[in-house]
């Protein structure tokens, strides 16, 4: 099929989780037979950071505003067989109107931030989907499974809400073989509510074990934050560096939004990018988790420092090596971007044929 993806960035990874988790699901997507056309928004701050100009999977283009969009890709939005609209899309509301107008085929909404946008609409800020919009999604793909996914069809009258958890390139992540620097490891773009959660345990945990080694890799940290000097700072890590980073690690902690923890059932990429790289990892605690990986064998859970110190200093290495491997394993036989790509195409093409046949009932009506 002919899929017309309009999101946040697929040309710069800086500061977003978008790039990544597009460049993911379609490449896999294009590499299953699929053609493929991205179009974003061209804003000062992707553009100081690109990473991928020309990708070798799918069409990027680029446009400046509303109006270009509308004169330059009319065509394309109505001739598609599906058409996805992204979520924090720059002025995602009106991008989505149009595109529903627009398209002749589904068109469909993919919330990598489903809590959070949830959230936003509760407070009455619509900075990029409306309470209106969503009923005239023909698909509302969440990154958040379980109860939210009723809400969505519920409460806000979405006709299909389905989960489209985040996966990994399993060619790209992968591993490596590289000199050991840290002892725990995290890699993401600040965020204030991700912070208080950091605090506890990483940099608690580091304050308390001035032996062990700790890196926190991403952009956007404030300047008062008081690092313990075992932290190492690193500002960015592009994504063709993910792996080399991971596997510098003994083990590497994964750190969830205050939204997405609420909501549960709400995977970070990063999850499976470490546990795809062969990197035990450390998680917070939310509902669902448990269903991807099982703590304890593939997982370890942790809600304060001494549990962290303890993973840290009483796992040995035949133990921390065991649990590598079962993570490995379990997300290679489930959250790969090839399985993510199978789903899409199947609901997009269920879509398709809904589509259809609500055409044939109106013309024999």
């Amino acid at each position: 099929m002919k899929l017309v993806v309009l999101g946040l960035s697929l040309s710069s990874s800086w500061g977003n989780g978008h790039a990544t988790t597009y460049r993911a699901l379609l490449r896999a997507f294009a590499g299953q037979g699929h053609e493929v056309l991205f179009l974003e928004r061209d804003v000062p701050w992707y553009a100081a950071h690109r990473d991928l100009t020309r990708p070798d999977f799918c069409r990027l283009a680029l446009y400046a505003d509303l109006p270009e969009l509308r004169a330059r890709w009319a065509e394309e939005v109505a001739g598609a067989d599906a058409v996805i609209v992204g979520s924090y899309v720059p002025e995602g509301v009106e991008v989505g109107r149009w595109a529903q107008a627009t398209a002749r085929g589904p068109v469909c909404f993919y919330d990598i931030d489903t809590p959070v946008t949830l959230a936003k609409l509760a407070a009455g800020d619509h900075e990029y989907l409306t309470p209106e919009l969503i009923g005239g999604y023909d698909v509302y793909f969440s990154f958040t499974g379980g109860p939210t996914l009723q809400t969505l069809e519920r409460r806000f009258g979405s006709p299909a809400a389905r989960a489209l958890y985040c996966s990994v390139d399993e060619t790209a992540y992968r591993p490596l073989d590289v000199a050991r620097r840290w002892d725990l490891s995290y890699l993401g773009t600040y965020s204030p509510d991700r912070q208080p959660t950091l605090e506890r345990l990483l940099i608690e945990p580091a304050r308390r074990a001035p032996h062990l080694t700790f890196c926190v890799a991403g952009p956007q940290y404030p300047e008062h934050i008081a690092w313990p000097a075992n932290v190492e700072r690193i500002e960015h890590v592009g994504p063709a560096d993910h792996p080399a980073f991971y596997a510098a690690s003994r083990f590497t902690l994964n750190v969830t939004r205050k939204d997405m923890i609420a909501a549960g059932w709400s995977p970070s990429v990063r999850l499976f990018e470490a546990g795809a790289c062969g990197v035990p990892i450390i998680s917070d605690v939310w509902d669902g988790l448990s269903s991807l990986l099982a703590p304890g064998r593939e997982i370890i859970l942790a809600q304060s420092p001494d549990d962290v110190l303890a993973a840290l200093d009483d796992l040995d290495e035949a133990a921390r090596c065991a649990m590598a491997a079962a993570a490995r394993e379990r997300i290679l036989a489930e959250h790969t971007a090839g399985h993510r790509a199978a789903e899409l195409a199947r609901e997009l093409s269920a879509a398709i044929a809904r589509k259809s046949e609500k055409k044939q009932d109106l013309l024999l009506c």
